[in-house]
């Protein structure tokens, strides 16, 4: 690592949060790896899960499932639309996709012998499925003459984390379905990370494990926080009050303070927003004062902070949902707006695993 600004993923604690909604869920669980596993490092999470003997994986698109193709050997399971053009190429990479919709079926080639499908139905989320069971039906009268290989189905839960009335309506409509069209399904999945944990969904065999895999939401107070953001103190200078600081001179110091200067800015996903939010170092708390820069912020501490010393923007004294809730946002675009610059560190019982930073990777 040479700029000093990285994102540490604990992959112990990955595999310590699989394990236990496993447990809870007795289910089979399918870690969701899209998005280049939330910001985390898509190969290094699924290489440490696949020891754990993960037989399937969800990715949001073919270009996500080819990709993880030359690491892990099992199912991969896009979530998202997928041409049927493109079938060819699934079947050439044995790329499980989804069928959402009756314009998709009428796409379908006339073979796609090879083919593995698992069916959408949208039970209120209103973004891709099919909206009754009479469509579902059509669906898998239409795959199966088509020889494709009708192996799942499954929905979306809205607002598991929140609204359990809500959650109940999906979940019914969903069994209904799942029980009228009386087939074979291997896999039947409706639980996300938030109904793993806390619902029960009797009609399931597998539940779709995102989020939770790094530890979030803490409240469940049974999961293990993996993820953390650093950067380091690279100059600190002594200022007088009246004297501005960064573009715009939206701050300006009403006394003599001492004020840092961070290699990590908006370029990295450290979002402008976070002007006023407070970081940590050396045991104390600072300020981030005057705009984020591109590349650098400046940090108000209340002491001398040495050059060098580490700076946690979310991590064990300030929570990533803090963080979230100071920006008004969700842990799951924070992490994914970590830009690929910042260097991933990946550590196992303490102890550093692996570096990746796209810029030095190919």
């Amino acid at each position: 690592m040479l700029r000093k600004t990285w994102m540490e993923v604990d992959l112990g604690a990955v595999i310590t949060n699989y394990q236990t909604v496993k447990k809870i869920s007795g289910k089979e669980v399918i870690p969701v790896i899209k998005a280049d596993a939330y910001g985390c490092g898509d190969v290094q999470v699924v290489q440490a899960l696949a020891e754990q003997g993960i037989s399937m994986i969800a990715v949001s698109s073919i270009e996500e499932g080819i990709h993880l193709r030359r690491y892990f050997p099992g199912s991969i399971l896009v979530l998202g639309p997928t041409e049927p053009e493109h079938i060819p190429l699934c079947i050439e990479h044995q790329i499980t996709i989804n069928a959402y919709s009756n314009a998709w079926l009428e796409k379908l080639p006339e073979d796609c012998t090879g083919l593995v499908v698992h069916l959408k139905y949208d039970t209120g989320m209103n973004r891709i499925g099919f909206k009754t069971i009479e469509e579902l039906q059509h669906a898998l009268d239409v795959l199966n003459s088509k020889h494709c290989t009708v192996e799942g189905i499954f929905t979306h839960f809205v607002n598991a984390e929140e609204d359990i009335e809500l959650t109940y309506k999906q979940y019914y409509k969903f069994e209904d379905a799942v029980r009228a069209l009386r087939y074979p399904f291997k896999y039947i999945h409706c639980d996300n990370s938030a109904a793993s944990l806390t619902f029960q969904a009797p009609v399931s065999n597998a539940c779709r494990l995102g989020i939770s895999m790094y530890g979030i939401p803490a409240s469940s107070k049974v999961l293990y926080p993996a993820v953390r953001l650093y950067s380091t103190v690279a100059m600190i200078k002594h200022i007088e009050a009246g004297e501005s600081i960064s573009y715009g001179a939206t701050y300006t110091s009403s006394y003599d303070e001492w004020i840092a200067t961070i290699p990590i800015g908006y370029a990295d996903g450290l979002i402008r927003k976070n002007q006023g939010r407070l970081v940590y170092a050396g045991g104390v708390y600072g300020e981030i004062v005057g705009r984020v820069c591109m590349d650098q912020c400046m940090v108000r501490f209340p002491k001398y902070v040495p050059e060098g010393t580490v700076v946690e923007f979310f991590g064990p004294h300030i929570s990533i949902e803090a963080m979230a809730d100071d920006l008004g946002t969700i842990p799951y675009e924070i992490m994914c707006g970590i830009s690929d610059r910042v260097t991933r560190v990946y550590t196992l019982n303490n102890t550093i695993k692996a570096e990746a930073n796209s810029r030095f990777d190919h």
